[in-house]
């Protein structure tokens, strides 16, 4: 499995944060995105990788980012997981079709019909300055995240595009 790398444009898409709102991703123009695509609510893994980000959500903000989970679970039991956890970031549906946005990254199992434990920081312009495909049993951590976020900022701060 190959995803998109750094330097490619992150495709647009839209996806349900609950079952009756969407969110775009053009919707954040301006700001750096945190993209983690995860197999499936309710996993060990997947909840202790998304609690450190919960943790962190302040530090994320430092460098004017927002964090956007997906998976291909439906909208309730996103709103069910996030609310038993506190989750205080959008959790957006990959469900219908299922993967599709996924797919789009190069981020989807066929085999196992989820999506993979991807990440990906995009630049204000919508461009992927940094992605990791992890393991699928292994938490990630946000060590990647936050040097690619502070690769952006520095840069920014230097005057460079």
């Amino acid at each position: 499995m190959s995803i998109l790398s750094a330097g490619s444009n992150a495709p647009d898409f839209t996806l349900h944060s609950t079952p009756d709102q969407s969110v775009s991703l053009s919707e954040f123009r301006g700001r750096n995105v945190i993209l983690a695509f995860y197999p499936a609510d309710w996993s060990p893994v997947c909840g202790d990788q998304l609690a450190l980000y919960n943790e962190l959500l302040e530090e994320f903000s430092k460098h004017a980012a927002q964090l956007l989970a997906i998976s291909v679970d439906g909208a309730w039991c996103h709103a069910a997981f996030a609310r038993d956890r506190h989750y205080h970031f959008p959790l957006l549906s990959d469900f219908e079709p299922k993967g599709a946005v996924a797919r789009k990254f190069g981020a989807y199992d066929d085999k196992d019909g989820v999506a993979e434990r991807a990440l990906f920081v995009i630049d204000t312009n919508g461009v992927i300055r940094w992605s990791y495909l992890s393991p699928m049993g292994v938490n990630p951590g946000a060590d990647g995240i936050l040097k690619a976020l502070e690769g952006i900022t520095s840069s920014a701060q230097a005057g460079s595009p």
